[in-house]
Order: structure tokens, then C-alpha cells, then sequence
């Protein structure tokens, strides 16, 4: 991947000034009467995937950022269903990193949304079929969303945040970023010691799962 890659290169929408007019005219008529309307937009559509031709950096946390990841089983599950996303689901997995409360990685891939979203929910099933099989009941206590019905946990908090990435430049940094996650938190002092990682991947050492190494 380069600069000139096709995918990071935006489409070229042809609209003339004229014909952007008026849905300017209606956007300012709508922050008139409704003067929290351009932050709700926002809200709903600022981390959302709109272009699946650019890699997405994402972040998936842990309900009530939880501490799940410390246990291996755990991580376990995780790997497993990133591998099947790459594998099965045709996701280009670029890196990642499984902190203790949450999960960041780098992916590309077309109908990603969905892709993700089913990752979120099956994952969260065998998390929980794994705590109850083991009889964790201090942790299922936590995830319960309801008192009254044991059945209903949460292992995710909504959402996944997916960043847009549109230039090598801000690829590169995204991954340096993930793997440094580690180090910043305190964790290890170099980034290849960090053990839920995809830094290894990237000088060659034993690695965890495979990756599509980014060569750009």
C-alpha cells in the first residue's frame, strides 16, 4: 500500500456550489429552531463507517470497563474470533492490542458494521457461557443488566468507535500507537513484551495469531 493507493484517495462527489445551496439555506434554518441539532447529528454520525474502502481503527470496551481480559480464557475467546474474522469474514486485521478493560485494532473490510457487530455478540456469548460454566458469579454479578433476570448480562459496552484512516502516514501512527498501549499503561517497558499484542507480528518474533502486515 502507497501513497496513491485507490483507497485512500476520497470520491469525487459532483455537485456545483448552486446545487449545495440549499441544503446550507436548511441547515442554518435547522440550528435555528432546533439549536442542539447540529450536535445530535454529530452524535449519531461521527464514529460511524461510512467509506469501507479505508481501514477503520476501532475500539471495544469491556461494560463498566471491566478487568475480563486478565483472565487467559478470556483473551482466548478474543483471539479466536479475530482469527475468524480474517479467515471466514475477509477482514484485514492490521494490528491490535487486548488491554485489560478494552480492545483496539486496526481492520478493512466490506461490510465491516455488521462484521463487527456480530464479532461484539458472539464473543459475549461464550464470554458468558465461559463465566457461567465456571461459576463466576462476583463477575456475572457485574455484567447482570436487570436484577430480576439472570440471563441478561452485558459484556460490551455500545459501540465501537471506528475511526477512519485515509493516509499511510496516519496508518502508521495508529499502529505505533496501539502497540505503545501497553507501555503507556504501565504494563511492560517495550512494546513487543506486551502479551495480548500484535507488535511481535511486526519484528518477526512468536507471535499470538497472524496479521496482515501493513509493508506501506
Amino acid at each position: 500500500m502507497n501513497n496513491s493507493d485507490s483507497r485512500f484517495v476520497p470520491l469525487v462527489r459532483n455537485a456545483t456550489r448552486e446545487a449545495l445551496l440549499p441544503l446550507k439555506k436548511l441547515k442554518i434554518i435547522c440550528k435555528e429552531l432546533l439549536p442542539n441539532w447540529s450536535n445530535s447529528i454529530m452524535g449519531r454520525s461521527r464514529y460511524k463507517i461510512h467509506e469501507e474502502y479505508y481501514p477503520y481503527f476501532i475500539t471495544c470496551t469491556f461494560y463498566k470497563k471491566l478487568s475480563l481480559h486478565a483472565d487467559p480464557e478470556v483473551a482466548k475467546i478474543i483471539l479466536n474470533a479475530l482469527q475468524f474474522l480474517q479467515k471466514d469474514r475477509d477482514v484485514k486485521l492490521y494490528a491490535f492490542v487486548l488491554m485489560h478493560d478494552h480492545l483496539h485494532c486496526i481492520v478493512e473490510g466490506n461490510d465491516l458494521s455488521e462484521k463487527l457487530r456480530k464479532f461484539k455478540s458472539f464473543t459475549a456469548r461464550s464470554i458468558v457461557d465461559y463465566l457461567i460454566k465456571t461459576d463466576r458469579t462476583f463477575i456475572l454479578k457485574q455484567l447482570r443488566l436487570h436484577q430480576k433476570h439472570n440471563s441478561d448480562y452485558r459484556v460490551w459496552q455500545e459501540g465501537f468507535y471506528p475511526k477512519q484512516i485515509t493516509t499511510v502516514e496516519m496508518l502508521h501512527q495508529k499502529i505505533e500507537y496501539i502497540h505503545y498501549n501497553p507501555v503507556k499503561a504501565g504494563f511492560v517497558e517495550n512494546g513487543i513484551d506486551g502479551r495480548y499484542s500484535s507488535a511481535r507480528n511486526y519484528v518477526g518474533l512468536d507471535e499470538l495469531i497472524d496479521i496482515d502486515i501493513f509493508e506501506g
